[in-house]
């Protein structure tokens, strides 16, 4: 594993990019909002929406460092 690849190694994890961001969009809600209240959904949408929660963890945790 060469160095571009262990700093960039979220963006290999995101699957479809913009996908919840859209699906919000649909609704009318923010992304944020959207992924709160669909965390508990199986399937997809769901797995989408705890991989946002849990990524907007961590640039919290990296912000206040």
């Amino acid at each position: 594993m060469n160095n571009d690849d262990s700093k960039n190694f979220i963006q290999g994890a995101i699957k479809r990019p913009g996908a919840l961001t859209a699906k919000a969009k649909k609704v009318g809600e923010s992304p944020m909002e959207f992924a709160q209240e669909h965390r508990e959904t199986p399937g997809t949408t769901g797995k989408e929406s705890r991989f946002a929660l849990m990524l907007r963890g961590l640039a919290g945790k990296r912000k206040k460092s």
